[in-house]
């Protein structure tokens, strides 16, 4: 998956749990929970989209790796 496509598909995800976030505000290495005020259970919501939008599985202990722009880049690159 290209880093543009990565990001289009966080930002439809993330419109549908917090209208308000800008992915396009953020730091490729800036913790997206704090910056955009994702409780975990949002951020929790978030990589359950991400599954569903992507088709790929992402196991419990790789949501760490999402937590920033460039990790989700290079998740969904491999």
């Amino acid at each position: 998956m290209q880093p543009d496509d990565v990001l289009a598909m966080a930002a439809e995800v993330l419109a549908g749990i917090a209208p308000e976030a800008d992915l396009s505000a953020l730091a490729e290495d800036e913790d997206m929970r704090e910056a955009l005020d994702l409780d975990s259970m949002d951020f929790l919501n978030f990589v359950t989209g991400l599954q569903q939008r992507s088709g790929v599985e992402i196991p419990d202990a790789d949501a760490p790796r999402l937590v920033t722009l460039r990790g989700l880049k290079a998740y969904f690159a491999r």
